[in-house]
């Protein structure tokens, strides 16, 4: 039974996702629409299959940077919600300035950062990328820190546990949930950093040079195949956060390992 719902599971955005590109399709061909304006998915597909080699690269070297990004931004969240969780004043000091990180725009942030770290250089993407990781990490880890309830607390008091074994008793089986949705969260987002960033500079390797170009030719076909790769990458790593996050659940269960 569990099997059937998760194929069901599985099997409905793939049936949702060949029923929109199949209206896709049929727009574009009864109503004629010019390839400037909406490729079709069958050109798209055939560009897919041409540029692949490019594209597999280009996902590539914007996937390492959103890694990198993510990878530090992700770290830096965490730690910086536990110090604000336990300092009162450091959380009244951070918050406002987590709060005017997630209004920058990238597209104010990057031609900034290539400017102060050099136009040939993958560091300000990366540093793009974990800025934007940083703050939904943060938000939610913090946010999951504090629901620990106070009668929690008091019973570790009681059976006279240690700060550490109330970490791993109370505390970390609370905020682990919130601090996976910020992953979750922010694995899309550096994703979605790293190709926005490479619309302003940098070395022309990644995803968003491409788009970039291909549109500048007016291969809009060409575009939106690249497109495609940028999707395809954002899966992966939203993918790779929801097996981390089941492997780490199943690890911490309660009775794991129980005889």
């Amino acid at each position: 039974m569990n099997a059937r719902a998760d194929l069901a599971r599985l099997a409905a955005p793939v049936v949702l996702a060949l029923v929109l590109l199949g209206l896709w399709q049929a727009v574009v061909v009864v109503a004629g629409v010019p390839a400037f304006l909406l490729p079709s998915p069958s050109h798209i597909g055939s560009e897919v299959v041409a540029m692949w080699p490019t594209i597999s690269g280009a996902m590539v070297a914007t996937g390492f940077n959103a890694f990198v990004g993510l990878a530090v931004g992700a770290a830096g969240g965490v730690l910086g919600a536990v110090v604000a969780a336990a300092l009162p004043v450091a959380r009244q000091m951070v918050s406002p300035l987590v709060a005017g990180l997630a209004v920058v725009p990238i597209v104010a942030l990057a031609p900034v950062l290539y400017t102060m770290l050099g136009a040939d250089s993958e560091m300000a993407r990366r540093v793009v990328c974990g800025i934007t990781a940083f703050v939904p990490v943060f938000i939610t880890t913090l946010r999951g820190l504090q629901q620990v309830r106070p009668v929690h607390r008091d019973l570790m008091r009681v059976y006279a546990a240690t700060s550490l074994q109330a970490a791993r008793a109370v505390t970390v089986p609370t905020a682990l949930p919130f601090v996976f949705t910020g992953l979750r969260l922010a694995s899309s987002l550096a994703v979605i950093a790293a190709i926005v960033a490479e619309y302003f500079g940098g070395p022309r390797t990644g995803i968003g040079s491409f788009i970039t170009t291909a549109a500048a030719g007016s291969n809009y076909a060409r575009a939106w195949a690249f497109v495609v790769g940028g999707i395809v990458l954002g899966l992966v790593f939203y993918a790779v956060s929801l097996g981390l996050e089941s492997l780490v659940r199943r690890r911490t269960a309660p009775g794991r390992g129980a005889a």
